[in-house]
């Protein structure tokens, strides 16, 4: 609560602070609360796709036929539409990378939860992650030489390239940075907005005037369902893209 307001403090929401205290050899281990969250949320995923897996039926109805119909989605429009036959090894990676920031924006919507996506350190883990994982697998493919040779375009004359070698790297490094501030300013925002929705009806009081924040909360929660989805299959979406760069550099 802001002092002597009585209205809701928006960015209060976002401070983090210890739940489980853990420091072992020097390092802070604890459990804050997107540590927490993102816990429930990969918990939560892996139960609902364990329980499919061990209730299968041959003809698919329900749960089973929904949860088969985002993964056949999910094969085809991010990994083999987007990457190629080639990036079927990938799948995994990028089913998975969705999935979780999903299950994530979701859980941040329940009342007193917490939004893991929408701090930055959680998004710029996952965008390094992504990073490390496309260098690798550009290395894998065209040897350590061969890739980052061939951010050199053939027959680019050698005059230029004190000047088109600084503007490749930094749009190499310029990647990961979009990711990771995309995806949290989009949820941070969302979020800040119904927390000040939330204020308003704390501060006003008024019965005439409660219904028109209250109303704009429930907008925003349904707006931010959809957010949370968009989210997620544009940091899926844009990893595969990635992928696809590194593993066709010759295209």
């Amino acid at each position: 609560m802001a002092e002597g307001g009585g209205a809701i403090d928006p960015l209060h929401h976002f401070e983090i602070h210890p739940i489980v205290e853990i420091h072992l050899g020097g390092m802070d281990l604890s459990i804050t609360q997107p540590v927490l969250w993102m816990m429930i949320a990969t918990v939560a995923t892996f139960g609902l796709f364990a329980f499919v897996a061990a209730t299968l039926q041959r003809y698919p109805k329900g749960l089973q036929s929904f949860i088969e119909m985002i993964v056949d989605f999910l094969r085809k429009e991010l990994v083999i539409n987007v990457i190629g036959e080639e990036g079927k090894g990938w799948f995994p990676v990028v089913a998975t990378l969705f999935l979780f920031i999903l299950s994530c924006n979701l859980v941040g919507l329940i009342p007193g939860s917490f939004t893991a996506t929408s701090n930055i350190n959680v998004t710029a883990a996952l965008a390094v992650l992504v990073f490390l994982m496309v260098q690798g697998a550009g290395i894998k493919k065209y040897g350590f030489v061969g890739y980052f040779k061939a951010f050199i375009p053939s027959g680019v004359p050698t005059w230029i390239l004190p000047v088109m070698l600084p503007i490749e790297f930094i749009s190499l490094f310029a990647k990961p940075f979009s990711l990771a501030v995309r995806l949290f300013a989009n949820m941070m925002a969302g979020h800040m907005v119904i927390l000040v929705f939330l204020s308003m009806i704390i501060l006003f009081k008024s019965v005439i005037i409660t219904p028109l924040p209250l109303i704009g909360v429930v907008i925003m929660y349904a707006f931010e369902i959809f957010v949370a989805l968009i989210q997620a299959y544009i940091f899926a979406v844009l990893t595969a893209s990635y992928l696809s760069d590194a593993l066709h550099m010759e295209h």
